[in-house]
């Protein structure tokens, strides 16, 4: 199937992509030694007296001064003054000692090698409005329209997007890559009638996905089956009156399905007779169940029968026929069913058993560990033109993604959001392992030629924990080396803070696991470390903020290299960064999208 005859969106040129990740690298190579520093050793090391000039409380009443970093700065978009605004903004930082001494400047930076100043991103609404064209697709989906829930607003603003490539492709199937729990994959299944494979490398994830798919469907049709039968003829009148408001109900309803699928896959030994007269919707969108026998269920039946209405039959609109999973004649007894649906049953399960396999596939979690190398046809056995997608991938998974979709022929389009960038491997972090291996960052060839490397410190920015539990590590560090002269240690104190009393109780379980003797240190002593340092935790607080203030930079230069090798492939039409989310929802928000030429 041939493409529609429309322009895509206007993408960045190669060259701007690249001029604007020499930029951005140049401000974050001045400011690594900071983004490098590691908050455990922030005493044991003076990270304060060696990379910071101005006092803590200067530092954290420029922060705060400056105000929020998504704000735009006036003018910064004016290209003419933007040599002059990098030489200026380098000066940040000391030529010789590398500290930092301008804490406004460094504020004033951070918002200037932003994504959304740098005018780098093609907007969401220019995406769509060219893959749609004049075309009637999926309704426009507005974050004002959804609830207040991370994984709803992702997936559905996502779903639509894939909807409208492989539309404009001219495709059905899907690959989702990390696919996880299978949100994604269920609601471009059962929303848009897509064909989708999701490929995740944990074998928990890959069955809980498939389970919860499989109620899911169920769900749904037992929703449809009661809710037609025993809808009121005024109110299906009260439906047709108010279009609008239903279509709203159907989002509202439809999301409240979404944001409950979890809770799906602990109720497997819950028989559906059992569970669809018992379930309910409270006012917070959630289903109750209960395991009731089916005697003790009868009264109840008939009074959540005559409350069902509209917004019942609004869950059902959502998904297509074929979709749906059909429920074999032991869920219900024989001779409960009319003479019409007896007649209609008969007429329609030869058909049924010939098609339920194919029905039931329409999503097919698969088990396996995706690379770069990877054969997509050995795992997908039907593979044919695809979209290939990933919401929030993790790590290298990402960069993977985009190697695959630029290497396979049978992948026409990508939509990547990638995630967790600390788990990312760099070439240049660590010379001594092999030289062969491909590696997460960095991608493209100019951040190659010169060598990058963030540094897991750096790329953690994004992750910081609460001062307080930052300022107990950074205080049991100086116990450790100072009382038992362990400065290096393979083991971790994982997530102690979160399950302690008291700083005295932390440190205990700390030595405990790093399987040191806590015998020999009485609580005064640990309580005088306390003392001796509570006064300085607002340098660590301080110190905290710097490094959060420069994780949007990291993340610039980890998605401006993706594109950047987008770009130096000669086989895409059309590549581009989009701003998919909303960034107080999900804060990994940006999604990298390309498509081949035909």
């Amino acid at each position: 199937m041939s493409r529609p005859a429309r322009a895509l969106p206007r993408q960045l040129p190669a060259a701007a992509a690249a001029r604007a990740l020499r930029r951005a690298a140049r401000f974050v190579r001045r400011a690594l030694p900071l983004c490098r520093a590691h908050t455990v050793e922030f005493f044991t090391r003076g990270l304060w007296e060696r990379l910071v000039v101005p006092p803590p409380h200067t530092v954290l009443e420029a922060l705060r001064a400056a105000g929020p970093l998504a704000r735009p700065l006036a003018g910064a978009s004016d290209s003419a003054a933007a040599p002059c605004d990098d030489d200026m903004f380098s000066s940040a930082f000391c030529e010789n000692s590398e500290k930092l001494i301008d804490v406004h400047l460094f504020a004033l930076a951070a918002k200037y090698y932003s994504l959304s100043n740098l005018g780098v991103c093609t907007p969401l609404e220019d995406v769509l409005e060219a893959l749609k064209g004049n075309s009637q697709g999926a309704t426009g989906i507005k974050a004002d329209e959804f609830m207040n829930n991370k994984k709803s607003h992702e997936v559905q603003v996502m779903s639509e997007l894939v909807d409208n490539i492989v539309n404009y492709c001219g495709i059905k199937q899907v690959i989702d890559i990390g696919s996880g729990k299978g949100y994604l994959s269920s609601f471009l299944s059962m929303q848009y009638n897509l064909k989708v494979y999701g490929i995740d490398s944990s074998n928990s994830n890959t069955d809980g996905a498939r389970e919860r798919n499989r109620k899911l469907k169920k769900h749904w049709r037992a929703y449809q089956s009661r809710g037609r039968a025993n809808l009121k003829p005024q109110s299906l009148e009260k439906t047709n009156d108010r279009p609008v408001e239903s279509k709203m109900k159907s989002k509202t309803i439809n999301e409240e399905l979404l944001n409950n699928a979890k809770s799906l896959q602990s109720r497997d030994q819950v028989i559906m007779q059992d569970l669809v007269p018992s379930c309910g919707f409270t006012e917070m969108g959630t289903f109750e169940t209960r395991t009731e026998t089916e005697a003790d269920l009868m009264p109840q039946t008939k009074s959540h029968e005559d409350k069902l209405s509209e917004e019942v039959l609004a869950i059902l609109n959502v998904l297509p026929a074929d979709a749906v999973e059909v429920f074999s004649s032991s869920h219900r007894n024989w001779g409960e069913l009319c003479e019409e649906e007896k007649v209609q049953r008969k007429k329609t399960s030869p058909k049924t058993k010939a098609t339920k396999s194919s029905e039931s596939n329409l999503y097919l979690p698969l088990t396996s560990c995706i690379t770069a190398e990877t054969e997509l046809s050995d795992i997908v056995t039907d593979l044919e033109d695809c979209v290939m997608v990933g919401l929030h991938t993790c790590g290298d998974l990402a960069a993977n993604t985009l190697r695959i979709f630029a290497a396979k022929p049978e992948v026409k389009a990508v939509c990547s959001v990638g995630c967790c960038y600390h788990l990312l491997s760099e070439q240049f972090e660590n010379q001594e392992e092999c030289c062969d291996k491909v590696w997460g960052f960095p991608m493209c060839q100019y951040l190659k030629d010169k060598g990058w490397c963030c540094g897991r410190n750096a790329r953690m920015s994004a992750c910081l924990l609460p001062t307080e539990s930052l300022f107990y590590r950074a205080v049991l560090q100086v116990i450790i080396e100072e009382m038992y002269g362990v400065t290096k240690s393979d083991r971790h104190v994982g997530k102690t803070f979160s399950k302690s009393s008291s700083f005295i109780d932390y440190v205990r379980r700390s030595l405990k696991k790093l399987e040191l003797d806590d015998s020999k240190l009485p609580d005064s002593c640990i309580m005088d470390y306390y003392e001796k340092y509570k006064h300085r935790m607002n340098e660590l607080e301080a110190f905290n903020m710097l490094k959060v203030v420069l994780a949007p930079c990291i993340e610039v230069l980890i998605l401006l290299d993706r594109l950047c090798y987008l770009k130096e492939q000669e086989n895409i039409a059309w590549s581009g960064l989009v701003k998919l989310f909303d960034p107080v929802k999900s804060p990994r928000c940006y999604a990298v999208i390309a498509l081949k030429e035909e």
